[in-house]
């Protein structure tokens, strides 16, 4: 807890579940709760869990330049997005690389609210804002609460007329049981699921609501290491985690490109001009890796920075790794070479005192389609 200046309201509400409240982003966050997580896992799949991710940092940007600051600093089209919807972007440096990630919620004309992890998000608005018609306010009173799941939808109808018919990626301004919040329609799960932005004032309130009265439906309190599970299996990328700041190459620079990251579907078609918009085309076709999944001959999950070969030589190292009780399968993310991220690839992964065998496998496991998470009614 040495670098925490974050705090959650929540965090005793966490402490008597167990959490020890381990750092993330600045944030005392619940890494772990005292059961076992793959109930977690199993409920986020087939019922719902409510997870509390305020360590998030939420970043307001109100005036007539701030649609100008959002269109330089992220890859996607700005213009496009209307009061109400939202969409996930990436930011780059200089050199093309990918700096962080971020989903930008247009809240009203000239408002606007950009959620991102533990990159340079922040920075980078701050530092573009300068000498604009922009005010930024880093929010850290705002809470937020992400109830994901199949019958999570179910369970907020009771309370929010319309909430049937919010889209994927769109968000509403609403009360819930009395508090003023915002509901998106989002997550980090692949699964349906609903993220909560309510004040520090109010989060106690929705979470012990939400935690009591879910429980007859199968709604559950859940960590924050099930999200690592469930982003294996739905392939969601987890910054600085998968990225060579995590596993650098020993003669460059940390950076990787969005094509190596499978990221270049968040560049709008079209779009120049943004920080990073000339080197990022330049890097299509100098791939020196690409994120690809793992199917792995074991009965529980590997090891991160578990390394992978073929044919005795080392082709890659496992980001994060994930076994689901639910489909009996050891699966993983990995930063493979190129030529070996292709679907059936034999390869063998080595840890500590251990080998399997494994292949390379498309991603995502779960949901390819992501039907799930775009369902309507």
């Amino acid at each position: 807890m040495a670098l925490s200046w974050r705090f959650s309201a929540l965090a005793d509400r966490h402490r008597a579940l167990g959490s020890k409240l381990e750092d993330w982003s600045g944030m005392g966050t619940a890494w772990t709760y005292d059961k076992d997580i793959s109930q977690e896992h199993v409920a986020i799949r087939t019922k719902a869990g409510i997870m509390d991710v305020s360590g998030l940092k939420k970043v307001h940007l109100v005036g007539p330049h701030a649609i100008a600051v959002l269109d330089y600093i992220t890859t996607r089209d700005m213009s496009k997005i209307y009061p109400g919807r939202s969409v996930y972007a990436a930011m780059l440096n200089d050199r093309g690389y990918f700096t962080d990630d971020c989903i930008v919620y247009r809240t009203g004309p000239n408002s606007w609210m950009l959620v991102h992890g533990s990159g340079s998000g922040h920075e980078e608005v701050l530092k573009q804002a300068t000498g604009r018609n922009c005010a930024v306010l880093f929010d850290d009173d705002l809470h937020d609460l992400s109830l994901q799941g199949p019958i999570a939808v179910d369970y907020l109808a009771k309370y929010v007329p319309g909430i049937r018919d919010l889209k994927y990626f769109h968000h509403m301004q609403t009360t819930l049981f009395g508090a003023p919040v915002m509901i998106s329609r989002t997550g980090y799960t692949g699964e349906r699921g609903y993220e909560i932005f309510v004040r520090g004032q109010d989060a106690s309130l929705v979470w012990d609501r939400i935690v009591s009265e879910g429980e007859e439906m199968g709604i559950i309190p859940c960590c924050f290491s099930v999200l690592d599970m469930l982003r294996v299996e739905s392939y969601l990328l987890f910054y600085p985690y998968d990225n060579s700041q995590m596993y650098p190459f020993a003669d460059q620079p940390p950076g990787d490109s969005l094509w190596e990251l499978g990221l270049d579907f968040t560049v709008s078609p079209g779009k120049t001009g943004f920080r990073g918009a000339e080197e990022h085309a330049r890097l299509k076709g100098k791939e020196r890796f690409k994120i690809f999944g793992m199917l792995i001959d074991a009965d529980g999950p590997a090891d991160l920075g578990d390394e992978v070969y073929y044919e005795g030589k080392k082709v890659g190292v496992i980001t994060c790794p994930c076994y689901s009780t639910l489909t009996k399968k050891s699966m993983a993310i990995a930063r493979l070479d190129v030529d070996k991220a292709v679907q059936g690839t034999k390869l063998e992964v080595r840890g500590q005192n251990r080998k399997a065998s494994a292949i390379a496998h498309t991603l995502p496991f779960d949901d390819p389609e992501k039907k799930k998470r775009t369902a309507i009614g």
